[in-house]
């Protein structure tokens, strides 16, 4: 009987050492899990922000200039009478042929305008438009601050299109500079997640993600770049601009 009595034991106490071990197992993976979970949750968000002071690589002068009045022939002349004088002024200021560009010639006839609710004045208008484009930014800004010379040769000038005149000024070495401005920004960033960890008893993980920024281009000088709000002046009117970019990271941070 006692015989009996222990076989019919021994497959329970299998069962119930078997059931053990799976609950301290099944249980220390739990765990584990739910650690791993809380550790994926602690994360820091940081910025890296750089900029750099750059000149201008590029100068744009758009002059337009027009005449008007009832005969054609004569209205043309004049308007190719002053072309030569903005042409003779920009040699006189050094500026090369190759960097000048003639634009076409614009006429408008009043007359001709079947929208144009008032026609009075001179029926013809004729608009010309020279623009220079030169990589010599400083003959260009010294040649614009001579524009009486052309006021008082009686040629109005202005921007093209109708849009107020002046020089624009770019530039193009962007892309030179995004590499090292990109690892600079995530150093920044790094730096910011050590101090903040250390600061928190924690120690800065791997990144959790990363955004590498946008790149602005403001007024030098200025503050915040204009699409956060800083209103960065006008940039295409200043030799010297600003490049920025915050680049932002997250990491996690472990004990």
């Amino acid at each position: 009987m006692e015989t009996e009595r222990s076989s019919l034991f021994a497959p329970a106490a299998v069962v119930g050492v078997c059931l053990l071990v799976g609950l301290v197992a099944g249980g220390w993976i739990l765990g584990s899990e739910i650690k791993d979970i809380r550790l994926a949750d602690r994360y820091v968000t940081v910025k890296g922000l750089v900029e750099r002071t750059v000149k201008s690589d590029m100068a744009t002068w758009p002059v337009s200039f027009k005449e008007a009045g009832n005969d054609l022939p004569q209205v043309f002349a004049k308007s190719e009478a002053d072309k030569t004088a903005v042409l003779k002024f920009f040699a006189g200021q050094g500026i090369a042929p190759g960097e000048i560009t003639v634009g076409q010639i614009k006429v408008t006839d009043k007359l001709a305008n079947e929208y144009g609710g008032n026609n009075t004045g001179p029926r013809y208008i004729v608009e010309q438009t020279v623009t220079v484009q030169s990589k010599d930014v400083d003959k260009i800004s010294k040649a614009g601050q001579k524009t009486a010379d052309l006021v008082q040769a009686g040629i109005v000038v202005g921007g093209a299109n109708g849009q107020q005149g002046g020089i624009r000024y770019e530039f193009t070495g962007l892309n030179a500079l995004k590499p090292d401005m990109i690892t600079e920004a995530t150093r920044n960033a790094r730096a910011s997640a050590d101090r903040f960890a250390a600061d928190s008893g924690s120690q800065v993980g791997s990144i959790r993600s990363a955004n590498q920024g946008v790149f602005s281009i403001s007024l030098a000088g200025s503050g915040a770049a204009p699409d956060e709000g800083g209103g960065g002046g006008d940039a295409d009117a200043s030799i010297m601009k600003k490049v920025r970019v915050v680049s932002t990271v997250d990491y996690y941070l472990v004990r």
